[in-house]
């Protein structure tokens, strides 16, 4: 009897399969929701703004030096519009500092990339879930901050109409409109710094100055945007979409310089977090201590973004006719000239005296920079302006004086002068009792380009 030994089989070998994305991204999601500092900011989002803007709407004293911060007495709409100028100077570079600029840092500090790597098998998956999971917490940190502001302004002072740039009323539907708008229109900057934060993550690695990335680049462009650049230059900066928003309250819409904001910060989001991914890739995994350098930020970090922006200010510079600061004494006068017609109007129906329209005062304005002694033209806070209006049946023409501090985004303060019946008081007494006077201090905004 013979025995037949069986044939020898070899198992096959197993091959690693990769995780999913959509894995990937929801263990990067639980990891960032699971952080306290990453809660705090979502229920501090979620609460204190409404909180805030609700306390200041009970206070006597407004924030009038802040845009649309006379008004929160008057509509609920004004509180998400102020929040709106805060956060785009301060809380948005700090929120996106905090997710964006740490969520590939902090593997460099527990030192946990071989196990993350061990277990995706896919660098450039990991890349695209960690930046899925950070692009949706700064979503819900953002949509936090609107929805809350414009709750806390709602319930204290209401759905009531919004006085616009130029002076007009805008309904409650149309104001809850255009809020909207601006909160996306800041959506885009916010974009960008956050890709400068994950580029700053991955280029730099434990370093602290990668953490620290998005709030000073966010303050660079602050300081730009005060300094007297040309206009090109200007709009070659992603933080001015945090300004440009100011267009949508006019009457026609300042479109033009914010889409180009948009346009340019959208711009920078996608070559920033395209130079994150070709770093990360590349990035030798093997060697613990390899966890960015300083060459390579500079290579891959502030040499691309600088060329963007020579670029850019280039093709802004050949697209838009306007030159200089844009802010020239015709813009000046034609816009005050729009505002205090809209706001006489408002101040008549106060008084309840008989209604004129704009087309029957006929508002124009006479301004003058620094006495006529300087150039008639950008920003500061010497200019000078007669305000002239006619009344249907009145021979005589009314006057009164103003005195503008105009910054260098093109929004200006006017400060009335007198006279007193007038402008020359911050309340009228209309048969009802005391009212804010409209014509006493209000904002207007000068588009800095050339629409003609």
């Amino acid at each position: 009897m013979t025995a037949t030994a069986a044939p020898a089989t070899e198992s096959a070998p197993s091959v690693a399969r990769r995780v999913p994305v959509f894995r990937g991204y929801r263990f990067e999601l639980v990891k960032l929701v699971s952080q306290w500092r990453i809660r705090l900011l979502v229920a501090a989002c979620w609460i204190v703004p409404g909180l805030f803007v609700a306390g200041v709407g009970q206070q006597s004293t407004l924030p009038s030096d802040t845009l649309f911060g006379r008004w929160m007495h008057a509509t609920g709409w004004a509180g998400p519009l102020v929040l709106l100028g805060f956060a785009g100077t301060w809380a948005l570079p700090l929120l996106t500092s905090v997710v964006a600029g740490d969520v590939f840092a902090v593997e460099d500090r527990l030192g946990t990339w071989r196990h993350l790597l061990v277990a995706v098998r896919s660098p450039a998956r990991i890349f695209v879930a960690k930046s899925l999971a950070g692009l949706t917490v700064i979503l819900l940190l953002v949509a936090g901050l609107a929805v809350s502001s414009t709750t806390g302004g709602l319930a204290s002072a209401g759905d009531q109409p919004l006085v616009g740039l130029d002076g007009h009323l805008l309904s409650p539907g149309d104001a809850a409109g255009r809020v909207l708008l601006a909160w996306l229109a800041a959506l885009a900057p916010t974009l960008a710094l956050a890709a400068i934060g994950l580029l700053g993550s991955v280029a730099l690695g434990r370093s602290p100055t990668g953490l620290l990335l998005p709030p000073v680049v966010a303050l660079a462009m602050s300081v730009a945007q005060m300094l007297p650049l040309p206009v090109a230059v200007r709009l070659a900066l992603p933080g001015y979409a945090f300004t440009s928003w100011n267009g949508l309250f006019t009457s026609p819409v300042q479109l033009a310089p914010l889409l180009i904001a948009v346009t340019v910060s959208l711009t920078w989001t996608v070559l920033a977090t395209a130079l994150a991914y070709l770093l990360f890739v590349r990035r030798d995994f093997t060697n613990p201590a390899d966890d960015g350098s300083g060459r390579r930020a500079l290579a891959f970090g502030v040499l691309p973004l600088a060329a963007l922006t020579a670029v850019t200010v280039g093709a802004v510079a050949v697209a838009t006719p306007s030159t200089g600061s844009g802010i020239t004494q015709d813009k000046v006068q034609k816009s005050l000239a729009t505002v205090f017609g809209h706001l006489y109007r408002l101040q008549t129906r106060e008084l309840r005296r008989p209604a004129v329209t704009e087309a029957q005062s006929r508002a124009t304005a006479a301004c003058t920079k620094s006495d006529g002694q300087a150039a008639q033209e950008g920003a500061g806070n010497d200019w000078r302006c007669v305000v002239s209006w006619h009344l249907p049946g009145v021979a005589v023409t009314g006057t009164a004086i103003y005195q503008l501090d105009i910054t260098s985004d093109g929004r200006f303060v006017a400060d009335g002068d007198g006279p007193k019946e007038v402008n020359g008081y911050f309340l009228v007494r209309t048969p009802t009792g005391d009212a804010p006077n409209p014509l006493w201090q209000f904002d207007g905004n000068v588009d800095l380009l050339d629409t003609q």
